[in-house]
């Protein structure tokens, strides 16, 4: 038959082994020793973390210590104070035994933990990796990848920092997922590479581990004179780990805690920095596939162009010198006039296909054409006006025209249409920029069918900066009313000879 002592010290180990949460274990020893000893008072100390006690703080008498081992090292300490007589031998072999299931116990349970956070985190890797792959945005991606981790690392906030594309030596927080406990307003919150741990990840490339976060970025920022936002200063425990793929970082991921907490053990940060590579990579493999269809796109663009050119232009300019051929066997001089309209349309068709064809060609990114830009300026003036203006070129109209020019014709033929749109009513306009062929003069003409240009105090609204544009360059703004509808504006400027 079991003594009772024998049979408390048999439960305490069985429950004490049996648990896979290291706060638990704790608990369970400081209640179990107290108990078994007759102990007033009973207190584990771990270095770094609260103490765990049970029972009277304040309780006398001489105690009885136990170091406990655990994780291959001295875990803590178990302390006894307030027996009444003292602790016995017997309350010596008790704690031993406890201290020495507690250490297994511990170490089982760190063992489990670290495999459950290794699943977490590896699930999270292929959540992320399955939305690319599924076609995802790449900024909600950005946002799941901030959010998954922020959830697995026990973190209040996780961002992503990107470099800035108008200044590479500062960091943009682009997403951010936040916790209850993080403050507000972090999204597009900006620092600097020099001096904070995102900067100090991005640069080197290996994961940066900070405690009181806040304080540190402000303490390095000060050296630069420069002074973090408050928002930042909150930061407690962080670690920042760099977002590579072969030889580019892309950016960094950044998991954060707030208030007085656990900081980030090695364990965790080598599984964010596991995590920031399965992102990483997934995020490569979504720009290349996004580039993948992107060409694509411009494959396809290029056939239809190609057969616009090859097919439907040099059709329309066979009928056109067919037509142009008849014109002297004709008699009648209506007819003749008649067919002589049909070739000048036929000849506008075919210029306006070419136009087609240069917006089939060029690139979605802005670029240094001067063409691509009229071709996005008319565009973004569509929604207001209501219709797609027509736009022709002719001549060099991308090599002739220098950056002064450029600057002042674009800013006319937005000014000119935006006229068109608030006061024409017009149902078409036609937009032709012409550079003659040796180089020597640009001419634009806006044309349009609406009710003309209204006169406010005597002067025609809007149009005298246009004339002083022009009169820059050596040229001159003209306009006239064509009947009951319609205006014609005719703005010209000089290439070769500078600003006046």
């Amino acid at each position: 038959m079991i003594e009772p002592s024998a049979r408390g010290l048999l439960e305490a180990v069985v429950g004490i082994a049996a648990d896979l949460s290291v706060p638990e274990i704790l608990g369970k020893i400081v209640i179990s020793a107290r108990d078994l000893t007759g102990a007033r008072h009973a207190r584990i100390q771990v270095p770094d973390a609260a103490p765990v006690g049970s029972g009277d703080p304040g309780a006398p008498g001489p105690p009885l210590t136990m170091p406990l081992h655990a994780r291959g090292g001295r875990f803590g300490e178990l302390r006894l104070t307030g027996k009444d007589g003292g602790f016995t031998e017997a309350d010596r072999q008790a704690v031993v035994t406890l201290v020495a299931t507690a250490g297994m116990a511990i170490d089982n349970a760190t063992l489990y933990s670290r495999t459950r956070s290794r699943q977490r985190w590896l699930e999270a890797s292929h959540e992320v990796t399955a939305a690319l792959l599924t076609g995802e945005d790449p900024r909600h991606t950005l946002q799941l990848i901030a959010e998954r981790a922020r959830v697995v690392s026990g973190g209040d906030a996780a961002a992503v920092a990107v470099p800035s594309e108008d200044d590479a030596a500062t960091l943009v927080f682009e997403v951010v997922a936040a916790g209850e406990e993080a403050p507000p307003g972090l999204t597009g919150l900006t620092v600097p590479v020099e001096g904070t741990a995102s900067g100090e990840a991005f640069r080197s490339r290996e994961p940066v581990v900070v405690r009181d976060y806040g304080r540190f970025a402000a303490k390095e920022q000060a050296k630069v004179d420069k002074e973090m936002p408050e928002l930042v200063t909150a930061l407690d425990s962080a670690v920042a780990v760099p977002l590579i793929v072969g030889g580019e970082t892309l950016g960094v991921l950044l998991v954060a805690r707030f208030g007085d907490v656990a900081p980030f053990t090695g364990d965790e940060v080598q599984l964010a920095r596991t995590f920031a590579g399965h992102a990483a990579l997934a995020m490569e493999f979504a720009r290349a596939e996004e580039d993948r269809q992107r060409l694509a796109v411009l494959t396809e663009r290029d056939r239809i162009a190609r057969d616009l050119h090859d097919l439907v232009i040099q059709r329309l300019f066979a009928t056109g010198l067919g037509l142009e051929g008849l014109r002297p066997l004709v008699a009648q001089t209506e007819v003749a006039d008649r067919l002589s309209g049909f070739v000048h349309e036929l000849d506008r068709t075919i210029r306006e296909i070419r136009n087609s064809i240069f917006s089939l060609t060029e690139p979605d990114e802005p670029g240094d054409s001067l063409r691509s830009e009229l071709v996005r300026l008319t565009e973004d003036c569509t929604p207001v006006l209501g219709f797609a203006p027509r736009l022709g070129f002719s001549g060099p109209v991308d090599s002739a025209v220098p950056p002064g020019v450029r600057s002042d014709l674009t800013a006319t033929v937005r000014e000119a249409l935006s006229n068109v749109a608030r006061h024409a009513r017009a149902a078409a306009v036609s937009v032709d920029v012409v550079v003659d062929r040796a180089g020597r003069s640009l001419t634009l003409t806006v044309s349009d069918d609406g009710v003309g240009i209204p006169v406010v105090s005597g002067r025609r609204s809007g149009l005298a900066n246009l004339a002083d544009r022009a009169a820059r360059w050596g040229g001159r703004c003209s306009w006239e009313q064509r009947g009951e509808r319609g205006t014609t504006l005719v703005w010209t400027a000089g290439l070769n000879g500078g600003a006046r």
